[in-house]
């Protein structure tokens, strides 16, 4: 019998906070779900810890990948194992609220036309301690696709985006690129999301954000280290230009949703709109990658000297 919600958690050396995080998973409220643990080669305790939970309790599957596939296929090993008609996906460093399953259920239940359901979101420090309280003070319940993508893209307070970690329809969310292999590939997802559906934020703080130095946004920071982070192959790619990518990305993402084409057209001019408001950003990404170019033809004709 499959469960009512699947919870992907993709980890790589989680051996500090992952018994925490599993433990507030096993306390939810909505007991009828299974937890997937993608371990992407850990070579700490992480493995130890997920196999103790996972011996005590059959609602969690701990898989081991053979070698580092890169965060973005871990993330989407997850969902692709998964088998509910809800998903979401967990970090291994955060903690959710006995509610959180429940709570944006029961609104994915009430509401078909919403298609991810988040709380608010609470930051707290590598002991717990609250940080501070954050939330998306804007609405994604427009009726058409491309003010949801407008409200996405040119409205919200901007930031984290703490909305990929809520509950999902699964079904709608296969009809999305996933997790790409690129810096801030979470960010398209949503707004991939925004087009096919409505996404709510419950008025509580459910979901606690852990912000440490030892997080992916600050043990990976720098444009290279941050590309390696998602994708181990990134570094034979040759030049990196991200916002650029985005842009992309963002356009193909409005190709590939199920909107009418009048609303494809609308969503694709949102995305132009937004390009041409951070153009400088599109600038700077040409003279880095100008800088990359001449780095590596200076290097390549030292080497043939």
């Amino acid at each position: 019998m499959r469960p009512f919600v699947s919870i992907g958690m993709p980890v790589f050396n989680g051996e500090r906070y992952i018994e925490e995080a599993i433990a507030s998973i096993l306390a939810q409220t909505e007991s009828d779900f299974e937890l997937i643990i993608s371990d992407n080669a850990s070579t700490d305790r992480t493995g130890e810890i997920c196999r103790l939970f996972a011996a005590r309790d059959p609602r969690i599957r701990y898989r081991r990948n053979k070698t580092n596939l890169g965060a973005a296929e871990n993330y989407n090993r997850v969902f692709w194992a998964a088998s509910g008609p809800y998903f979401k996906w967990a970090a291994h460093d955060d903690i959710c609220a006995p509610e959180f399953l429940q709570r944006c259920t029961e609104m994915l239940e009430k509401d078909p036309g919403i298609v991810l359901c988040y709380p608010r979101t609470i930051f707290i420090n590598e002991k717990g301690e609250r940080l501070s309280e954050f939330a998306e003070e804007v609405t994604f319940e427009h009726a058409a696709p491309h003010q949801r993508l407008r409200t996405w893209l040119m409205e919200r307070p901007g930031g984290w985006c703490n909305l990929v970690f809520g509950v999902m329809r699964k079904d709608v969310l296969g009809q999305t690129g996933l997790i790409g292999k690129y810096q801030a590939s979470d960010y398209i997802l949503v707004g991939e999301l925004a087009m096919l559906g409505k996404l709510h934020e419950l008025p509580d703080a459910l979901f606690f954000r852990r912000d440490h130095p030892g997080r992916s946004g600050v043990a990976h920071a720098g444009l290279l280290r941050t590309a390696l982070w998602f994708d181990p192959a990134a570094r034979k790619n040759g030049f990196y230009c991200p916002r650029w990518r985005w842009l992309g990305e963002y356009l193909k993402a409005v190709a590939r949703a199920r909107i009418a084409l009048r609303e494809k057209i609308k969503s694709a001019a949102v995305v132009i709109r937004w390009a041409i408001r951070f153009r400088s950003l599109l600038r700077e990404d040409i003279v880095v990658a100008f800088r990359q170019f001449a780095q590596k033809r200076s290097s390549n004709e030292g080497t043939l000297s």
